[in-house]
């Protein structure tokens, strides 16, 4: 199998010359009793693989990175539920079902999988990748990047066949995060404003999420031009600049911060009306550090909502945004900003980290029907 590995971890940019990323050969094992072989048909570039290859996210390493893929199972082990043949959407967050986190409806992570995933490892233990004679760490239980991956069970959800594989992928972490924030995190209900600050792929979906769900209005804050005329294209109402919202006076009733900087994160508290609530689903460095006024929190009766995967629950939310997505009130196909080869990896973290990419599509050619230890159907 071929995949793209981050070979080490804060590489100076552009990435297009100092080439952290390498595409390359690597061994693939066997699915265990609860894990599945994929073939990946598409793959999603998001922020939070550009976190891991700048530092801001430090992960073990070799790593092959991708966390926001779909693709078809071809091999499936003893304990699984899902049929070779079936689509699946890839999660980030594999959930076991049985630790207190997991009995949280979705408001926590779930305790082992947040483990497996912080070591590089799915969540049966253990690495699946090889490459050279050592192993090579999963991202986020995924590890999207590769014509296959072996994934656990409870990282996946399978899709019907309608479901184009591009929009299977955007389900597992743009629709999940962004649309989760509004949808679970928030509570959102229909006639109450939004305002989303960052429009990246997360940020964006949270705009299509609130659209959908029946927002009085919508509100889109970035700093990039093109970013506020994509989401006036996807039917915002308004798209400003954070400072031109700040000096408007402009508030509402749910504000979701969707940069991951602690700035961002305080214009999202400014913006927030009284009685409302603020979401944030940004993953900023860890020494980077706000300042807020409980004062202001307890005065207007508003609220902070730290959203992690949106507070979503994969089998009981990505049905939802299907349909949604059936009726045409969820387009989120209109998020993909470009295609490209895996070949372009590095480059692709480039666009991502100058704001220019919204979310950008790895395609693979037909995967070969054999790869080392397995018969691919």
């Amino acid at each position: 199998m071929r995949g793209a590995v981050l070979e080490r971890i804060g590489a100076s940019a552009p990435y297009a010359a100092s080439r952290p990323i390498v595409v390359t050969e690597l061994q693939l094992d066997p699915p265990g009793p609860r894990e599945l072989l994929v073939r990946i048909e598409v793959a999603s570039v998001c922020h939070s693989d550009l976190s891991v290859v700048s530092g801001v996210r430090p992960r073990p390493v070799p790593m092959l990175l991708g966390h926001e893929a779909a693709g078809i199972v071809v091999e499936a082990g003893p304990q699984t539920t899902i049929e070779v043949g079936r689509r699946v959407v890839m999660t980030f967050l594999p959930r076991c079902g049985a630790c207190d986190a997991c009995r949280t409806n979705g408001r926590a992570p779930c305790v082992p999988g947040s483990a497996a995933n912080g070591a590089g490892e799915l969540l049966g233990g253990g690495s699946r990748l090889h490459a050279e004679g050592h192993d090579v760490a999963h991202h986020l239980g995924v590890s999207g990047f590769a014509d296959h991956a072996v994934v656990d069970e409870r990282s996946v959800f399978a899709v019907d066949d309608d479901v184009p594989a591009e929009v299977a992928a955007l389900m597992g972490c743009a629709v999940l995060t962004g649309g989760g924030a509004v949808l679970n995190s928030a509570r959102f209900e229909a006639g109450e404003s939004l305002i989303v600050v960052g429009l990246g792929g997360v940020g964006l979906a949270s705009v299509l999420t609130g659209i959908a769900l029946g927002a009085r209005s919508v509100t889109a804050i970035d700093l990039q031009p093109t970013k506020l005329e994509a989401a006036l294209a996807l039917g915002a109402d308004e798209a400003m600049t954070p400072d031109a919202a700040v000096a408007s006076g402009l508030r509402a009733d749910v504000v979701i911060e969707a940069v991951g900087r602690a700035s961002a994160f305080e214009q999202a508290m400014a913006l927030t009306a009284p009685g409302g609530r603020t979401v944030t689903v940004g993953l900023p460095a860890p020494t980077d550090l706000a300042q807020i006024s409980p004062l202001g929190l307890v005065a207007e009766g508003r609220s902070v909502v730290g959203s992690y995967l949106g507070g979503s629950v994969p089998q009981r939310d990505i049905p939802r945004f299907i349909d949604l997505w059936r009726a045409g009130r969820l387009p989120v196909e209109r998020l993909v900003s470009a295609h490209m080869p895996l070949e372009d990896i590095n480059s692709a973290m480039d666009e991502l980290a100058a704001g220019r990419a919204i979310r950008q599509l790895i395609e693979f050619p037909e995967s070969p029907t054999h790869i080392e230890g397995h018969t691919v159907a």
